[in-house]
């Protein structure tokens, strides 16, 4: 039986739930779990006092329910198990995740998947700035895992990304993909300004109306990338809505960002 974490009431300061993960809950019985310190501002109280908490966590299973706008932290640094959040969710969502599935039916704030090792991370809504990106003066940003956001995304989406997937189903903000050292992002709607400056290696795959490219990328032409086939089919197969058209149409390829290696590439619909 899944365990069930339902907001009581909004509050007026952030509340924080690092730590509050499937795996470290498994074992638990109702009342430690009740007694957990989480913060609420710079206050420091026992879970129970925020959230009602009902069922069972042995099954690493684990749902937040209410509009958790103000709650940060949730599955951050989460090594496995599943976490579903019926609502908005806050900062650092799934930031420096290992393993594991975190779902959420709303919207997500800031830093989501911040640092990402492993792991799945699904948004049906939008998603603000920073998603899958490296914190300020980190040498990486995420290194592994997939985030899947059915929504628009935010700016400098994927800064300093290393490996890993990022799939936006909207549009994305400007610096998507800046300083991209590996790893691939897929964006179905529109993009800001200066994509991928400072990328080395990965690739930026760009299939909603052509954006103006820095002119330090050249193209290299046409193409019908095999690889491109084998993504698309596996977001359809884990529910990212992907037009078939695209499996077999033809994508002009940019290399770049020739200030640095010029070794990644931009894809965009021909």
């Amino acid at each position: 039986m899944t365990l069930c974490l339902t907001l009581r009431a909004p509050c007026e300061a952030p509340i924080e739930v690092a730590g509050v993960t499937p795996s470290a809950l498994r074992d638990k019985s109702l009342t430690e779990i009740e007694r957990l310190p989480v913060l609420c501002g710079n206050r420091q109280a026992p879970l129970a006092e925020y959230f009602a908490i009902t069922g069972d966590p042995s099954d690493e299973r684990l749902e937040f329910v209410g509009d958790l706008s103000g709650v940060h932290r949730i599955g951050a640094r989460m090594d496995g198990g599943e976490i579903g959040v019926s609502g908005n969710a806050g900062r650092h969502t799934g930031a420096e995740m290992t393993s594991g599935l975190i779902h959420v039916s709303g919207n997500a704030g800031d830093w989501l998947g911040a640092e990402l090792r492993g792991g799945r991370i699904k948004i049906d809504g939008d998603a603000a700035d920073f998603v899958g990106a490296a914190y300020r003066g980190s040498p990486e940003g995420m290194t592994g895992g997939e985030i899947l956001v059915a929504g628009n995304v935010g700016h400098e989406a994927g800064h300093t990304m290393r490996r890993g997937l990022l799939a936006v189903g909207g549009s994305i903000g400007n610096f998507a993909a800046i300083n991209m050292i590996a790893g691939s992002i897929f964006v179905l709607g529109a993009c800001g300004v200066r994509p991928a400056a400072g990328m080395r290696r990965g690739t930026l795959a760009l299939f909603g109306p052509r954006p103006t490219l820095l002119p330090t990328f050249r193209s290299a032409g046409l193409c019908q990338p095999l690889f491109l086939r084998v993504y698309l089919r596996a977001l359809a197969q884990a529910g990212f809505a992907t037009p078939a058209a695209w499996m077999d149409a033809a994508v002009e390829l940019f290399h770049g960002d020739l200030v640095t290696t010029g070794r990644g590439e931009i894809l965009l619909r021909a």
